[in-house]
């Protein structure tokens, strides 16, 4: 025992030896020897010619860069295996999140298909229809009576369904009435399935999904039975009795007054005005009114160009993104009575931009060329309003802006001034009392015969007429500002609608003035215009009598005031 005790010591002995005699070497080699080695060179270094010492320099540096390289290399493999280490950790706390996320994706695609089987049962009036499970979803079929139970029970559709009532509800043989019950509730569940299987198809195969979905809403649409008896002033009254009972808006008959008037003069109005004057609920209640709900864009500082508000052609996808305003344009052209688009805020963006084609095709004199371009060609699956890949703006569509005054909007300027109807609210009206009013059926052509018989019944007066071309020669000599024939069309459009609805010809041709004319001074010389802006105040009075064009010498006085 003791001889194998000897050999056991000698033999580790000697593998400790030489172990602790490779790592000394390893280490006299790389970190402990190069004071010998320096040594080494510089006792030769100086016995060495030119080449010796070039020769000895390269040699020595060598040396250095082998452990050198050899540290490198071993950091460099330390951070790769340290990364891998890290990222296979993050991966698998990323895998299991991943299937947490997935089994709540399945287990809420369970509870969505729980709830259309008892969406379908309620439908169908019987408790037979099974769940199908995740892969009804899956599969992007409702689960309705017919294709559920004959799944279900590997008989045709029809049988199934029919098998399913029968056994579910024993009583419906006996009860005629509860046959008959049943029977509607499965012709209803019926049509709605086909209506959201042609939805789907829409979808998938249309570049036009919203035109096409509103073309499939108006396929089976009645028209309401339209009231073509009503007059322009009992219009006005009934929608302010209107706006007081169902909606407790309040409105003054002027206000209504230029409103109906503006819209016979022009497609665009503008209402101005502090906020919370009701710029936005006007022509909301107003459309409410017709029965005919207003499409509300809100408009945003991005708006740059048309594609804002009309949408384009996706080259990638090969659809078009729509658009609620054009959308809206388009079911305009599918009803008979009139539609409004209100552009919330619509200065918060340059209108002359993002409305500019719009602006100008509504300066075309014929409909026929109101015509916006869409796509270049046609294809088979368009909808049936397009024709040529172009849409035809209605005439029975206005487009209604708000606008604030602020410092957060741009300034309107007078290209879209010129082609609209401004409307200023600065003040709410009193609360009254009224009888309820229900909503009134108008066609748009029976309004615009309502705007053509007015200007047949109050045609202007000439001595007014007459006033108002001295007032336009006295302005184009005095300050280089005349009214324009745009501005001309729109005074014998506007005014004997005004007089229509209640108001007078004076009170007409003040506001189209105040409105359309003397706005212009807010864009001319500051001392030039109040150093004339009395003269002019004492010739509209002479002209038009004291008193007679109150809101233009208002007007007046307010410009003279602010500067």
């Amino acid at each position: 025992m003791s001889e194998f005790l000897g050999f056991a010591w000698e033999l580790l002995a000697k593998v400790v030896y030489n172990v602790v005699a490779v790592v000394s070497s390893i280490l006299n080699l790389l970190v402990f020897g190069w004071v010998e080695y320096f040594n080494i060179f510089m006792t030769y270094f100086t016995t060495f010619d030119l080449v010796g010492k070039i020769g000895a320099v390269i040699l020595f540096a060598m040396l250095i860069a082998v452990p050198v390289l050899i540290v490198a290399i071993l950091v460099h493999r330390y951070r790769i295996n340290r990364r891998l280490h890290r990222d296979d950790t993050s991966n698998k706390a990323l895998y299991r999140e991943i299937g947490r996320l997935n089994k709540q994706v399945l287990d809420l695609m369970d509870e969505k298909n729980k709830l259309l089987a008892l969406k379908v049962n309620a439908m169908g009036g019987t408790k037979q229809i099974p769940y199908v499970g995740a892969s009804a979803l899956a599969d992007d079929h409702l689960p309705t009576v017919s294709n559920v139970v004959g799944a279900a029970t590997g008989a045709p559709a029809g049988e199934g369904a029919a098998a399913a009532v029968v056994s579910g509800n024993a009583s419906l043989a006996l009860d005629g009435e509860g046959v008959k019950d049943a029977a509607a509730a499965m012709a209803k569940a019926t049509v709605e399935a086909k209506t959201l299987a042609e939805e789907k198809e829409i979808a998938q195969a249309n570049r036009f999904p919203k035109l096409s979905l509103v073309d499939l809403k108006y396929r089976d649409w009645e028209s309401p039975v339209y009231d073509d008896a009503i007059s322009l002033e009992d219009f006005v009254d009934s929608f302010r009795a209107f706006a007081c009972s169902q909606m407790k808006l309040y409105y003054t008959p002027e206000i209504i007054r230029r409103f109906v008037a503006g819209m016979a003069a022009s497609k665009l109005l503008i209402l101005e005005g502090i906020s919370g004057t009701g710029k936005t609920s006007l022509p909301y209640s107003f459309s409410r009114y017709l029965d005919n709900p207003a499409t509300i864009v809100s408009v945003q500082p991005s708006f740059r160009d048309r594609t804002e508000v009309l949408g384009y052609f996706n080259e990638f996808s090969k659809r078009f993104n729509e658009t609620e305003f054009l959308r809206a344009v388009y079911e305009a052209g599918l009803r008979q009575d009139p539609s409004m688009i209100v552009l919330d805020e619509m200065n918060l963006a340059r209108v002359e931009y993002y409305f500019a084609e719009i602006l100008s095709v509504l300066e075309m004199p014929s409909h026929d060329e109101w015509v916006l371009d869409l796509v270049p060609t046609q294809w088979a699956a368009d909808p049936k309003g397009l024709h040529d890949g172009k849409l035809t703006i209605p005439d029975s569509l206005w487009f209604i802006g708000t606008a604030n005054n602020d410092d957060s909007t741009f300034t309107i300027t007078d290209k879209v001034y010129d082609r609209a109807i401004p409307i200023e609210l600065n003040e709410r009206a009193d609360a009254f009392e009224c009888e309820p009013h229900e909503r009134v059926h108008v066609t748009a052509d029976h309004l615009q015969y309502l705007f053509q018989k007015a200007k047949v019944e109050y045609v202007i007066d000439d001595e007014l007429l007459q006033k108002m071309h001295k007032l336009d020669q006295y302005l184009q000599t005095r300050f280089k500002l005349a009214f324009g024939n745009r501005i001309i069309k729109q005074m014998y459009d506007f005014i004997p609608v005004y007089v229509a609805c209640g108001g007078t010809e004076l009170g007409g041709m003040d506001y189209i003035i105040a409105r359309k004319v003397l706005k212009k001074f807010e864009s001319m010389n500051v001392s030039f215009v109040r150093d004339e802006m009395k003269g002019l105040i004492e010739y509209i009075e002479k002209t038009f009598g004291e008193g007679g064009l109150p809101d233009s010498v208002m007007y007046l006085q307010r410009i003279q005031n602010f500067y």
